[in-house]
């Protein structure tokens, strides 16, 4: 993993097109700017991982049905 420090305003150039500016940085976080072509697809990583997450799920028929169990409205017990 490379390591950078920048600070507001500078950019990092990834291959040929890619393009990191930040834009500000405070308490809250990092706000970053990327310009890339069109044909670059763009997103974060947490939403990655839950797509892959629903996608194991929907292909594992076992673990579908324990999911759409947790679902359903659970019915009183009580005698």
């Amino acid at each position: 993993m490379l390591v950078l420090n920048r600070q507001p305003g500078e950019a990092i150039v990834i291959g040929e097109g890619i393009r990191i500016v930040v834009l500000s940085s405070d308490r809250r976080g990092v706000r970053l700017g990327i310009e890339a072509p069109l044909s670059t697809v763009i997103l974060r990583e947490e939403l990655v991982r839950e797509v892959a997450s629903e996608n194991d799920r929907a292909s594992n028929p076992d673990a579908a049905a324990a999911w759409v169990a947790r679902l359903q409205p659970r019915k009183d017990h009580r005698d």
